[in-house]
């Protein structure tokens, strides 16, 4: 066990070098000068240009960019945002709290909704439950988040004449504004995460309830809710834990549109504002740390198999 733990922990180093390699390659191939574009409309003289193009360090090849690049990551040193003039460490701690807690949320409110949903779809299959509770899957899986999230707007302000929060206030500082503004674009996002892990709960519960085991604990005359919980709903989690891992993980930098629509300035949106503006040490920060947030996710997961399943064992 301890030997799996440690090479899954190294495999990680590779892992995020390669993105490293690929997001600072990918970059440098676009057409264009990150520097003239900066002073584009502006009748800047060429050399007050190359003199940037030197401080930035994009006169060196590109290997050695690279180079220096990867040396200053690894103090944790991204350097300074190209389109504000700030740490890219200080952009970044600005809206990641944002970020997690949205993500934190919207994960609780679809493991809420997925597991009790799944279980009783699988285990009133094809009577009128499963079919209400598939037409909700399948109508969560249809609507964007975003325009779930307009459409609770919009009924809010018709009917009860409240719209949340346009300034975000963090959560030590008042926890209710804090939820005011988060539990919108909470239920939208988790309504839609909550129809993936759903589908996935119920065809794992479906595929359990069908084996020997089960039907021999119900011959000896172990209480039907037993069965579901204890047999069915432990041996099936393996998928459902999976696919919740990596929606989780995609929550933290995949809600652009989303954040756009709640007024939230999350990483989604710092990301897309990065690429929009050539912000070269901003995308290269974002990537990396988005596939950080996947690998450790991924690793966590494989180390919860173990608790789930006692059967799983790493040698």
């Amino acid at each position: 066990m301890q030997r799996y733990v440690i090479g899954r922990l190294l495999l990680m180093i590779p892992t995020l070098v390669g993105v490293a390699v690929l997001t600072f390659l990918i970059m440098r191939a676009i057409p264009g000068d990150v520097v003239a574009l900066r002073y584009v409309g502006s009748s800047v003289p060429q050399d007050v240009i190359d003199q940037e193009r030197r401080l930035l360090g994009l006169d060196k090849p590109m290997w050695m960019q690279f180079v220096d690049w990867m040396s200053a990551a690894a103090r944790l040193d991204f350097g300074t945002s190209l389109w504000t003039n700030h740490s890219v460490v200080e952009e970044i701690q600005i809206r990641i709290g944002l970020s997690i807690e949205l993500a934190i949320i919207a994960t609780i409110l679809a493991i809420a909704i997925a597991v009790p949903l799944g279980v009783l779809a699988a285990v009133r299959q094809d009577t009128w439950v499963d079919y209400v509770i598939r037409v909700f899957s399948i109508a969560g899986l249809a609507m964007p988040s975003f325009w779930i999230g307009i459409l609770m707007i919009l009924a809010l302000i018709v009917t009860i004449r409240w719209a949340p929060p346009v300034v975000f206030t963090p959560i030590l500082q008042d926890p209710l504004a804090n939820l005011a503004q988060l539990v919108l674009p909470a239920i939208a996002v988790g309504y839609r995460y909550s129809a993936v892990a759903l589908r996935m709960t119920r065809s794992s519960v479906l595929e359990v309830l069908r084996e020997d085991y089960v039907r021999t604990a119900r011959a000896k005359g172990v209480r039907e809710s037993l069965v579901v919980v204890r047999h069915a709903l432990r041996n099936s989690l393996l998928p459902v834990v999976t696919v919740i891992s990596l929606e989780f993980a995609f929550l933290i930098g995949g809600l652009v549109v989303t954040e756009q629509v709640f007024n939230l300035n999350g990483l989604g949106k710092l990301l897309v504002d990065a690429v929009t503006h050539r912000d070269y040490p901003l995308i290269q920060a974002l990537v990396l740390l988005l596939a950080s947030i996947f690998v450790i996710v991924n690793f966590i997961v494989d180390m919860l198999y173990l608790v789930l399943d006692p059967r799983i064992r790493y040698s």
